[in-house]
């Protein structure tokens, strides 16, 4: 392998692990995050003296108690199959799709036995 292939490689290989650090990083920082949310918002009604069975601040708690860690966990899902999408999404999603080289080349490969004939 040349000096300029095994460089392009390393330079691949450390981008990769960049962004499976940003990754973790990411889902650490979401997990500490919305622990303290839950805790701080199971903490708030006797923090501010709000009424507990008024349902409007049920409502309000409710919704504020679980659109962050949905939103946000939405958004980490989109971040994981970025991160590992020649892992798991590519590799088995599109194996045999039209979108891949191996169907591409047994397509070729039928025409020209049907040509044959």
């Amino acid at each position: 392998m040349s000096d300029y292939n095994q460089e392009k490689a390393y330079g691949k290989a450390k981008k990769r692990l960049e962004d499976e650090k940003g990754f973790y990083t990411h889902l650490t920082v979401y997990i500490v995050i919305n622990i303290v949310l839950l805790f701080f918002m199971s903490k708030l009604t006797a923090f501010i003296g709000a009424d507990p069975n008024d349902p409007d601040f049920k409502n309000w708690k409710l919704w504020n108690t679980f659109l962050t860690p949905i939103l946000w966990g939405i958004a980490l899902l989109g971040h994981g199959l970025w991160v590992f999408k020649e892992k798991f999404f590519l590799k088995k999603f599109f194996k045999k799709s039209i979108f891949s080289k191996d169907w591409e080349d047994r397509k070729i490969k039928e025409f020209m036995d049907k040509d044959k004939f």
